[in-house]
């Protein structure tokens, strides 16, 4: 094998390499705008519950769904329509507002292959291991698995493309 033709070869390699390391970067970005989409509807929804009964709303939920009030699961969910007042829900509103614009910042700029958005979503994904460690510790389940593995999957990606940055 000549010179020119190994060269060749290997270029190729690189870049097949390089479209898979974007198409990568590309399924997280549009995960991530996924997330920041979803946030901004939870938090239309939170706005719809401003200045309603939300106790009023849980139990008719829960009575709609034939459940037990007295039953665990129902009585969490009346506890926290009590909890709740409409300072909480303006509280959780500006709380889903932030986090929105966080992960939609994050997908344009890893569409974009900016650097910068690699940093913060190895860093904001990596903030959620411990307590997702934490979670299969106490309740050990599949999807807590699954989403555990996931998350590590691209925190590893995001971290492994920060560090071949830096020493490129």
């Amino acid at each position: 094998m000549n010179v020119r033709h190994k060269n060749s070869f290997m270029n190729s390699r690189q870049a097949a390499a390089n479209q898979k390391t974007r198409r990568a970067r590309r399924v997280i970005a549009l995960f991530e705008a996924f997330k920041g989409i979803v946030s901004i509807a939870a938090g239309i929804g939170l706005l719809s519950l401003v200045h309603q009964d939300i106790r009023h709303i849980a139990a008719q939920l829960i009575s709609h769904m034939g459940m037990s009030p007295g039953a665990h699961y129902p009585s969490i969910l009346l506890h926290y329509a009590d909890v709740v007042n409409d300072t909480g829900l303006q509280l959780l509103l500006v709380l889903a507002v932030f986090y929105s614009a966080i992960r939609l910042i994050e997908a344009y700029g890893l569409w974009n292959e900016h650097e910068w958005a690699e940093w913060m979503g190895a860093l904001s994904g990596a903030i959620y291991i411990p307590f997702e460690i934490e979670h299969i510790v106490h309740l050990a389940s599949f999807t807590g698995i699954a989403v555990f593995l996931g998350n590590l999957s691209v925190v590893g990606f995001l971290a492994n493309q920060v560090w071949r940055r830096r020493n490129r």
